[in-house]
């Protein structure tokens, strides 16, 4: 290093109440441990400076204001690896056009040049504090769950559990049995999203599919009475592309385009992407889909941020709703403690691993569960929440019912269900045919939860 940089960039001695009472700055808790042979302190005040104003050595352009900007290392625990930065806002870049802030200057202060650091082994961050000034200049959620009950008739606040499922195969499916597939978990279920990789494929394009689905959305609440809800993916590398796609399927959808959700690759296609999509159709449920975000966000990564601050993010950025895997009780990476995720962006308030964070009124957004669920897991998931105000995408839980993607659908629901009444599932299932049916389903996960279920459920769950 060329130069020691703690004067300028480290104040051990600010206090973190006050920083948070002045409400100048966004604070940053990284884990992060220096390279053999640097100093704890001094590579931290190194890691600030690189994302803020510093430069590696003493140069004659620096005046008193640029000081006055300067990110401060205020807390470190070398014992822990943790350390903490504020970041006064003048940093961040803004709109010129409207004076707002954005997540692509956020990330490139935080998440920037520091990750490539020579003198850091490895730094991540695992929480982040914003005042209720930038609270007030980023987009937030135009749409939520809220709306979606509404469209279901529901009530707008606890309106409950919205049965989804994932077209599957996930790649491969023609417009006609795409829209097949649609209608058959429709009679049953609530929410349709598409795969993540699903678009404008030459053998699926969207101009076919888009008006295929409709029909079987409008076949499906015509022989149902309930209103359904599709999630259709505009993920693209051109924002023009992105909006073409969009303007399409709303003009499909014509008189029912309030039941259509956006769906964006939100990690792969980047902060732009939301938010193209949050301002250019602020009427439509923003669906972020965070595929590919475990290349940083993995517990085996110790560079980059975590699913939680990936999750806290994307409130800011406007999505409605975002996958927060299955907490541990589905085929993803994750854990039973991965509930904060959740808290985090469904509630006012919350207390995140370092920092706690209120949104003063920043519309929530939806967790979105998906990843190996079906029937038999839901209870337990919402007896770890504590609640069941969630999107549940169930691909294999629905299409993997042995009498027909609407059971598995309806099999979801009565999961949901039993839980809400307390019920025990195997007493439940002898009165719910559906819900029986699935631990004929999935006999694997029915072995494992509920040991003796066949002597108990018999022929109801494992008739023909």
């Amino acid at each position: 290093m060329a130069l020691d940089q703690s004067k300028r960039y480290a104040d051990l001695s600010l206090k973190e109440a006050d920083l948070i009472a002045g409400g100048k700055h966004i604070l940053c808790a990284y884990t992060m441990k220096p390279k053999a042979g640097y100093g704890y302190l001094e590579a931290a005040a190194h890691f600030a400076a690189e994302s803020s104003t510093g430069t590696n050595v003493e140069v004659c352009t620096t005046d008193d204001f640029t000081k006055g900007v300067d990110a401060l290392v205020y807390y470190i625990d070398e014992s822990r690896e943790e350390m903490r930065i504020a970041y006064p806002l003048d940093l961040f870049d803004r709109n010129m056009t409207d004076g707002r802030m954005m997540m692509v200057s956020f990330l490139t202060l935080t998440i920037g040049n520091n990750q490539g650091m020579g003198d850091i082994e490895y730094a991540k961050m695992i929480d982040f504090w914003v005042p209720p000034r930038a609270i007030q200049l980023f987009d937030g959620p135009s749409k939520n769950i809220s709306d979606l009950w509404r469209i279901l008739g529901r009530p707008v606040e606890d309106g409950g559990y919205i049965a989804g499922t994932i077209i599957k195969p996930k790649l491969g499916l023609r417009p006609e049995p795409f829209a097949e597939a649609a209608y058959q978990f429709w009679l049953g279920g609530d929410f349709i999203k598409n795969d993540e990789p699903q678009g404008n494929q030459t053998f699926a394009p969207v101009k076919q599919v888009m008006p295929l689905v409709y029909d079987a959305m409008k076949r499906a609440m015509d022989e149902t009475g309930e209103a359904k809800l599709f999630s259709m993916n505009i993920t693209a590398d051109d924002h023009f592309e992105m909006c073409a796609r969009a303007d399409f399927a709303l003009e499909t959808f014509g008189p029912d385009a309030d039941k259509l959700a956006f769906l964006v690759d939100g990690y792969v296609g980047g902060p732009g992407m939301v938010t193209t999509a949050r301002r250019q159709y602020p009427d439509q449920y923003l669906h972020y889909h965070r595929a590919g975000h475990g290349a940083i966000t993995s517990p085996s990564s110790k560079r980059g941020y975590t699913a939680f601050v990936l999750a806290k993010m994307s409130r800011l950025q406007g999505a409605s709703g975002i996958h927060v895997g299955t907490m541990g009780y589905g085929k993803m990476e994750g854990e039973s403690d991965d509930r904060i995720i959740a808290y985090m962006i469904e509630r006012d308030a919350c207390e995140g691993p370092i920092y706690y964070q209120e949104w003063y009124g920043m519309k929530a957004t939806t967790p979105i569960i998906s990843g190996g669920m079906n029937a038999l897991r839901l209870p337990g998931f919402f007896k770890n929440l504590g609640h069941g105000n969630i999107i549940n995408t169930a691909g294999g839980g629905s299409y993997g019912h042995i009498d027909s993607p609407a059971a598995g659908a309806k099999s979801l629901r009565q999961a949901y269900e039993c839980w809400k009444a307390g019920a025990d599932p195997i007493e439940y299932a002898k009165e719910h045919k559906e819900f029986a049916r699935a631990f004929a389903s999935f006999e694997h996960d029915a072995d494992k939860l509920f040991p003796g279920w066949r002597e108990q459920l018999g022929s109801i769950a494992l008739e023909k």
